[in-house]
């Protein structure tokens, strides 16, 4: 299971860099609770152009994400790995590959899928934006969900997501009703 954080775990902040400003969204950890105990990693990929673009540092991108962890463990959950990248999109367009780990590239699926020994066609991909579920189909992911929960596109149809839902939460609960 590969979810992107921004939007899909945490509540939207663009360039988020303070860890004040961490703010689960409702169900997440619940939904991350039921993965796991369903028997799915779960594996945070998120692109960070923030770093690059210089609006923050990777000490700040870490002290966020050790917030997000605090958060998650006080309600009992825990995410197994954290990819990200820190590479400034050199287009505006975001379905083209900059660079391969970002996303829509599959450089952090795929090399987090090597780490973690996990089976990609039996993987789904869940993200609040088109550039995370086309990670997913470019790394050949099993399925991909897009959530509203972040930068909500107002768009149904987004031919790279296999479904289109609320949340995280309602995302988990189409994906253990696939699979039970």
């Amino acid at each position: 299971m590969f979810l992107d954080r921004d939007g899909t775990i945490i509540r939207m902040v663009d360039y988020i860099s303070d860890p004040a400003h961490v703010e689960l969204i409702d169900g997440a950890a619940e939904a991350i609770v039921a993965l796991r105990a369903a028997g799915y990693a779960c594996i945070v990929v998120t692109n960070q152009s923030g770093i690059g673009r210089g609006y923050y540092t990777e000490d700040d991108f870490q002290a966020v994400q050790c917030e997000m962890d605090r958060q998650l463990a006080e309600r009992g959950a825990q995410v197994d790995g954290v990819y990200f990248c820190p590479v400034a999109p050199d287009s505006s367009d975001l379905t083209t590959i900059d660079h391969v780990d970002r996303k829509p590239g599959p450089g952090m699926l795929l090399r987090a899928a090597k780490e973690h020994g996990l089976d990609l066609s039996r993987s789904w991909m869940i993200g609040d934006m088109p550039s995370d579920t086309l990670a997913g189909r470019n790394a050949g992911c099993g399925g991909c969900i897009l959530v509203r929960s972040g930068k909500d596109h107002g768009v149904e149809d987004v031919p790279s997501a296999d479904h289109v839902v609320a949340d995280i939460q309602q995302a988990a609960r189409l994906i253990l009703g696939a699979t039970t």
